[in-house]
């Protein structure tokens, strides 16, 4: 079994592991309904990008079909 020969510092450990943080949530605006949407991304409220039509909006269905 593999045992380090050495105590492995506090700092080598930290100075290691600083590339594994994660990433920030970039959140805007979206520029046709005005909700929160990330950026370089579809809204998926409206379903637009750069005020572009990417598909339809979902049509509201009536829950009660008799």
């Amino acid at each position: 079994m593999a045992v380090p020969k050495k105590k492995t510092t506090k700092s080598r450990r930290d100075m290691r592991r600083s590339h594994d943080r994660l990433a920030p949530i970039f959140l805007v605006e979206c520029e046709s309904c005005g909700q929160k949407k990330m950026k370089h991304h579809m809204c998926k409220y409206c379903e637009t990008y750069h005020n572009k039509a990417v598909r339809k909006a979902p049509l509201e269905t009536p829950e009660d079909e008799e």
